[in-house]
């Protein structure tokens, strides 16, 4: 267990696609499940502000040509649905997980693989894919800054958190997720994270360790 247990010390908390348009109620791709978990991510993440600790917000854009977006979903943007596009309200994230200096997000900084600042040791990056890790620099940008752990929050778990994870473990990091800080998760998938090595804990087990 020692190679798999969380440096919480050397860790980064990473949110995944929590944006209007996946989260708020009636929005066009909601999530069910994602606005509940709010709260549990408000706290982690102000625990992780509070300690200095790095934060990585993860997001999807789709351009409305349907040029970037991948083959499940490109017909349906390019008939003209509107999820998560450039410059848009629906792209940003969700006014809870914020940090107190966000500001819009930049696009064409975003899309051209830049990670964007938007608080001290805050950044949002963009993935073309369901994994983090896919056609992005975020191996690099963590091995960097000496980071060996990466505990997972956010939206829709049997898609991109659960993807980004096992990307995470591909790569030898420590991996954690906070299972109630994300929407969709359940018992057969908590039990196959397990099964790789992935730290499965509860808000309260993060507060305490990073304690």
């Amino acid at each position: 267990m020692s190679y798999t247990s969380p440096n919480w010390k050397s860790s980064v908390l990473i949110t995944i696609d929590t944006q209007n348009d996946f989260t708020l109620p009636n929005a066009p791709a909601e999530i069910k499940g994602t606005s509940d978990v709010l709260p549990k991510m408000q706290s982690v993440l102000e625990a992780y502000r509070t300690k200095g600790l790095p934060i990585i917000h993860v997001i999807r854009l789709y351009k409305e040509d349907g040029s970037n977006v991948d083959i499940c979903r490109k017909e349906l943007i390019e008939k003209g649905a509107k999820i998560a596009a450039p410059n848009t309200d629906g792209a940003d994230l969700v006014s809870e997980i914020r940090s107190p200096s966000y500001a819009s997000l930049d696009a064409d900084k975003l899309l051209s693989g830049g990670f964007q600042s938007v608080g001290e040791q805050e950044w949002v990056m963009y993935k073309p894919r369901w994994g983090a890790f896919y056609n992005t620099d975020l191996e690099q940008f963590l091995r960097d800054r000496g980071i060996d752990t990466i505990l997972f929050t956010g939206c829709n778990f049997p898609n991109c958190p659960r993807t980004s994870m096992y990307e995470a473990s591909e790569r030898d990091f420590r991996v954690a997720m906070a299972a109630d800080c994300m929407s969709q998760v359940y018992e057969k998938g908590i039990q196959e994270m397990s099964n790789i090595g992935v730290h499965v804990c509860s808000l309260v087990d993060v507060l305490s360790a990073i304690e």
